[in-house]
């Protein structure tokens, strides 16, 4: 979420897991995530709720400090404001209106574009002055394509694989042996999946959406599709939706399972690593006793700059050189077709060297490293590895001991390789804790040593005490590398 204070240099927000305490409050996306604001140089902070699923409070206003007292009417109002917000149909429902929809003869067969919905003849009236098309059997099977992808960045935001990517990915899961797909967010490979039993040319597989966008219900029986806020790990059809998970998690007959998930970046990694794992976990109990070291097969495909954080809450994660990219993404495509090279990567706990990157696209076998790289990632004897991160080859600089990006020069004043016309200083600020250069606030001693909240100002109102609540403020939109240039170079003319 972008909370921002109006000195936001001043201030750290940390989400803070669940505990198996006391159970958080609801929003329209299901339970509320816990967030601790602390102020820089400070060990004292507050806590507060805030929606899981939206960083931006205009998506979902939800706001509440940990240690609120929330009245009966409040509560009573909240529940009917979420409930308002739930989608028309249960899952029940939406599978009995798509029997009835498929059963239409062709001409019948009408998708309200402004409302998108599959319409039955006994709705059309009501959606005569909507914009609405005819429905081909090819449609119905490719529903990524008739719905419009939500784009807002900091919520739901949704870029669909290219035929590339998805066909890559299902090509490498079949030759693994996988015959059943989880798709946490991947849409297009739940259709490819189906496609591709229809031609019943491959070995049939298995798979089960699990998305937030309710629309894919129309198109999905209930034990292929599950409303899921992988933020949370929260199902919207509760009890009923987690059975239908463990049941397509349990391995019989051979069928291998895999979890394939596309989150959107601008989600919370986090969060994200810790509803992954609960899946492996419920994967791990179904498993029998002599398997008790096994791992749930993982892909998480997200920016390769997430790495850090990806491997800081899954450690067994791998990122591959392989460039995932979207058909829907203006950047984000494979080699010269975007802007620039897609940043997007595939995390895996699969053995790198079994997943082979396609030759044809540029891809080589690094014997040294035992596993696929991108052509222009060069090996490094120095270093005893493929370093390269984006796409590009990079250069060791013998003073940091590393290899670093190709534009990066080493700076003396800051110890370290960073851009030509970098800040000076930058990044040795330390510990947001106390100050301490020689650690980070995640490891800081002095960080859970107080846990009061008498930083925060209060405000007296009809007698009482009552928290002051922090003024958000939109975060201004950063100047380009050579906006700020431009500013530095005008400045030293005048």
């Amino acid at each position: 979420m972008d909370v921002t204070e109006e000195h936001d240099d001043s201030f750290g927000i940390e989400v803070v897991l669940p505990d198996g305490g006391k159970p958080a409050p609801c929003c329209p996306h299901g339970p509320t995530l816990l967030f601790e604001k602390v102020a820089k140089g400070s060990k004292e902070g507050r806590r507060f709720y805030a929606c899981s699923a939206c960083r931006d409070r205009k998506d979902c206003s939800f706001f509440q400090w940990e240690d609120d007292k929330v009245s009966e009417a409040r509560l009573l109002a909240r529940e009917a404001d979420n409930k308002s917000k739930q989608p028309p149909f249960t899952q029940q429902e939406y599978c009995n209106r798509f029997r009835k929809f498929a059963s239409l003869p062709l001409d019948e067969k009408k998708f309200c574009q402004d409302c998108q919905i599959l319409l039955l003849p006994a709705e059309l009236s009501v959606h005569s002055a909507h914009r609405s098309t005819a429905v081909s059997a090819t449609q119905l099977r490719r529903p990524s394509v008739l719905l419009r992808p939500l784009d807002n960045k900091k919520s739901n935001a949704q870029y669909l694989f290219t035929d590339r990517s998805a066909h890559f990915l299902l090509d490498t899961l079949a030759a693994l042996g996988y015959r059943k797909v989880l798709c946490v967010g991947t849409p297009r490979l739940q259709e490819l999946i189906k496609l591709r039993n229809l031609e019943q040319k491959h070995e049939p597989m298995k798979s089960l959406l699990l998305d937030i966008d309710f629309r894919y219900a129309q198109f999905y029986s209930q034990d292929e599709f599950c409303h899921y806020n992988m933020f949370n790990n929260h199902f919207f059809g509760g009890e009923a939706s987690s059975a239908v998970l463990k049941a397509f998690l349990r391995e019989s007959d051979g069928e291998k399972v895999v979890m394939v998930a596309d989150p959107p970046f601008g989600g919370l990694v986090k969060p994200l690593a810790h509803s992954f794992s609960l899946i492996a976990q419920t994967w791990k109990t179904l498993k029998s006793s002599d398997s008790s070291d096994a791992e749930l097969p993982v892909m998480w495909i997200f920016p390769y700059f997430f790495e850090p954080r990806i491997q800081e809450g899954l450690p067994s994660l791998t990122m591959l050189d392989y460039q995932v990219d979207y058909d829907n993404h203006p950047l984000y495509k494979h080699g010269k077709t975007g802007r620039k090279q897609s940043p997007v990567r595939l995390f895996t706990n699969i053995s790198p060297r079994d997943v082979v990157l396609p030759k044809e696209e540029g891809y080589r076998f690094c014997s040294l490293c035992d596993r696929y790289v991108w052509s222009l990632n060069k090996h490094c004897a120095k270093c005893n590895l493929c370093p390269s991160k984006d796409g590009r080859e990079w250069k060791h600089c013998s003073t940091c001991g590393k290899c670093v990006k190709p534009s990066w020069k080493h700076c003396q004043s800051c110890g370290r390789c960073a851009l030509p016309d970098h800040p000076c200083g930058e990044g040795k600020e330390g510990c947001f804790n106390c100050g301490s250069l020689k650690h980070k606030r995640k490891s800081c001693p002095l960080k859970d040593s107080h846990r009061i909240n008498s930083f925060w100002p209060k405000a007296k109102k009809g007698g009482k005490i009552m928290p002051h609540r922090p003024s958000f403020k939109p975060k201004g939109k950063r100047k380009s590398g050579a906006a700020r240039r431009g500013k530095k170079s005008t400045a030293q003319s005048t």
